[in-house]
């Protein structure tokens, strides 16, 4: 069965960017939630059960026909919050990225301003809920994609660097219709280190 990862943090260590409510309400009903239904899809397959949740995500087409979209839904969910957690971190001053990664940002997007400018864009335009994500795709390049709802980059064969759940749910309490803002308040809870660090193991 699926849990949920324990968080690096309490509900409220991301204030004032993220405030305690909405963080209580996210992880313990939303994430939980998606975690939940996609113990009871997997119930009777125990098999893939028995796999990593993000193993799921990656090849859709061999799951079962009748489980296939529910995981796609459930299990982008569960995976997806579970990423969004662990690059989070406690406010920081001076927030950005530094080594490989900072090097692979300038070299592609021409600057970590200009880099930033599209990401937040991207996510402020994307219609309806999603997520937007910076990637590392099949060829080794930096991408900034979008995904609607809860699906997965995973299944794109791409993987994930970093990313802002644009849900209404992850922001609607604290900044109600102003997804710019909540867009702009997550770049200082952004745990770089640990960011940079995923993108120098793959």
């Amino acid at each position: 069965m699926y849990t949920l990862s324990k968080l690096n943090f309490e509900f409220e260590a991301l204030e004032p960017y993220l405030d305690k409510e909405t963080m209580a309400i996210h992880y313990g009903k939303h994430h939980q939630s998606y975690c939940d239904k996609l113990n009871k899809v997997l119930k009777k397959y125990p098999d893939l059960l028995a796999k990593p949740a993000e193993d799921l995500l990656k090849d859709l087409n061999i799951l079962p026909e009748e489980v296939r979209k529910s995981v796609q839904n459930f299990g982008g969910g569960f995976v997806n919050h579970d990423f969004f957690w662990s690059i989070l971190t406690v406010p920081k001053e001076k927030n950005f990225p530094t080594g490989k990664l900072a090097q692979k940002i300038d070299e592609q997007f021409g600057s970590f301003a200009d880099f930033q400018k599209q990401l937040n864009d991207k996510a402020v335009s994307l219609f309806g809920s999603g997520w937007v994500w910076l990637v590392v795709n099949a060829e080794g390049y930096l991408e900034i994609i979008s995904t609607s709802n809860q699906d997965s980059p995973l299944s794109l064969n791409k993987k994930p660097l970093l990313t802002i759940d644009v849900w209404e749910h992850a922001y609607y309490l604290k900044y109600q219709n102003r997804r710019a803002e909540f867009v702009e308040a997550v770049w200082s809870v952004f745990a770089w280190q640990k960011i940079g660090e995923i993108y120098e193991s793959l």
